[in-house]
């Protein structure tokens, strides 16, 4: 395959699922803002920090007001990650990749940013939030349903498979790190029972606070939150299940090209890490710390992917 064609389906998932993991995180920080009005403004700020586009957001504004936050996240073309970027993105990767993609992937992909589009033409009310929301986790997921239905497990699904994951791992990792600190009040919590409904935000965050609740009945805590978001390899945005993914579609790769490369070579021993370590380990070594090395690594993988199979080429 083409560098530049394994670039675009790469890119294209990337966004794709960019987009519905900022829709999870405003759907999360709006539910915690409600809650919880006099710490509203730091929420939004915990927001803008998780989807890390801090910097780009102080260029425009000096408060953390919902107005600002979710028109940002949603709508402003000067923020690169923000869903109308991204969708748009998206499916300029898609029309650069067509021929890779079947007609349904397609399809869906062109419905996605027509729909997106459309919804958000204007400014987002706090009132509509929700349902605006829901519509852009819909399409992409309508699009991945597409893209699991009708292609074939051949280098193309493996390239949109790892763009989906190394996106998803960044963001669980995020999402983790930056919300876990906001909602401790100090670090002599750490293993206590705090709010439920600051936590459950977390897993919300994340579309896990069901599947967590039927593992976990009645026990939701700081390290069995963080235990089931990193080391569950059940839950398909956990850190261990997206590098276990990674890892057996490179071997595909692998195999299918009859070469390994050195992108191989970095991402097994960041799933060997996972999978020698135990929750209780990592929250002595520091939470932080852990999370911190892990989203460098993650994003030097992206990178050595990237040129080990060309994709400026």
């Amino acid at each position: 395959m083409l560098g530049k064609t394994a670039g675009g389906l790469f890119w294209m998932f990337r966004y794709l699922e960019r987009s519905e993991n900022t829709a999870r995180l405003l759907d999360a920080g709006f539910r915690i803002a409600l809650t919880r009005s006099s710490a509203a403004e730091s929420e939004w700020a915990s927001v803008v920090a998780t989807a890390g586009v801090s910097g780009a957001y102080k260029e425009k504004f000096d408060q953390y007001r919902a107005p600002y936050v979710i028109d940002f996240l949603l709508r402003d073309k000067a923020n690169p990650s923000s869903v109308l970027s991204v969708i748009e993105a998206a499916r300029n990767n898609a029309r650069l990749v067509r021929t890779a993609l079947t007609r349904e992937v397609w399809e869906a992909t062109n419905d996605c940013w027509i729909a997106l589009k459309e919804i958000l033409a204007n400014p987002v009310s706090e009132r509509d939030l929700p349902d605006v929301l829901t519509a852009i986790r819909r399409e992409s997921t309508l699009v991945r349903g597409a893209l699991h239905g009708t292609m074939l497990r051949n280098d193309i699904f493996d390239f949109a498979m790892l763009g989906t994951l190394i996106e998803r791992a960044d963001s669980t990792a995020r999402i983790l790190d930056v919300k876990y600190y906001v909602l401790l009040p100090s670090a002599s919590f750490v293993g206590s029972s705090l709010d439920n409904v600051q936590w459950e935000s977390i897993l919300r965050s994340v579309s896990a606070q069901r599947a967590f609740r039927w593992l976990n009945p009645g026990d939701v805590n700081p390290m069995s939150i963080a235990e089931f978001l990193i080391l569950d390899r059940r839950l398909p945005r956990s850190l261990t299940f997206c590098y276990a993914t990674i890892v057996a579609n490179l071997g595909y790769l692998e195999e299918e090209y009859g070469l390994r490369l050195p992108c191989h070579d970095k991402a097994a021993p960041v799933l060997a890490r996972f999978k020698e370590s135990s929750i209780a380990e990592i929250f002595d070594y520091g939470l932080h710390e852990f999370l911190t090395v892990f989203i460098r690594d993650n994003m030097e993988l992206a990178a050595q992917i990237e040129q080990d199979y060309r994709f400026s080429g």
